[in-house]
């Protein structure tokens, strides 16, 4: 009698995979909203899809970042954060290109380091200067919370580099060749002009910041950013003042 062949199965990955919790669905029902005129209707997609979503981004945000270690009680701020993303859903344009998900996660981000900025000078200002216990370095605080006032003519000519630059960002943004390139620039120009909200400054988070805000994927942008460099550099020569790019 002839043995049964015994054919071992694989065991493989369910074919079920996390979609994550900003899905199609999520994005389709912000379309929707930002589309309507009905009230009933946004209330309805806001309640029943779209604030699940802006709930767990806003929790993930505080965690990853460690917003979290900032805050007494982490719930409230996480209300806080989805009641300013709602109040925020009209503004996003779904004719620019941009997906929700990555549009609400740079509101959400700034509004999160505004917000907790805020918190840390409120904190600082109760520290009593005259207080002897208190061994603080006075003239770092200032420093540290943004409080050192710069000499007059320091922050006039502070002034005017900026004022250059953005100069220069027009006049780059004139000779760029495609859309793509435009809504490079416009990113540029935005993270800018918002430096001051931004927590995080180094070379990997804004080219994050410049993903987000205009849409491009990494292979896109690098594209991008390599003609606006040669832009760059035609418009300032050898010079190095206004090195950025």
């Amino acid at each position: 009698m002839a043995k049964k062949k015994i054919v071992k199965r694989r065991r493989g990955k369910s074919k079920a995979k996390n979609k994550g919790y900003f899905r199609k669905e999520h994005q389709d029902a912000i379309v929707a909203f930002c589309n309507s005129e009905c009230h009933k209707e946004k209330e309805d997609l806001y309640t029943n899809i779209i604030r699940e979503a802006l709930e767990k981004l806003s929790e993930n945000l505080i965690y990853v970042y460690g917003f979290h270690k900032q805050h007494d009680n982490v719930d409230v701020l996480k209300q806080d954060c989805v009641i300013n993303l709602y109040e925020t859903l009209h503004k996003f344009d779904p004719s620019k290109g941009h997906r929700a998900f990555s549009y609400f996660n740079v509101v959400a981000k700034h509004w999160l380091i505004i917000h907790s900025r805020k918190k840390n000078k409120r904190k600082f200002r109760m520290v009593s200067i005259d207080d002897p216990n208190n061994e603080i370095n006075v003239d770092a605080l200032f420093h540290q919370n943004g409080q050192f006032v710069a000499p007059p003519s320091t922050r006039l000519e502070n002034e005017e580099k900026i004022e250059e630059i953005r100069q220069l960002f027009q006049e780059i943004r004139k000779r760029v060749r495609n859309d793509r390139e435009i809504r490079c620039v416009d990113a540029i120009i935005e993270i800018f002009n918002k430096v001051d909200e931004l927590d995080f400054l180094n070379k990997r988070a804004i080219f994050v910041y410049v993903r987000e805000l205009s849409g491009l994927n990494s292979k896109q942008l690098s594209v991008c950013m390599s003609s606006i460099r040669n832009i760059y550099r035609q418009l300032n020569g050898s010079g190095k003042e206004f090195d950025i790019l």
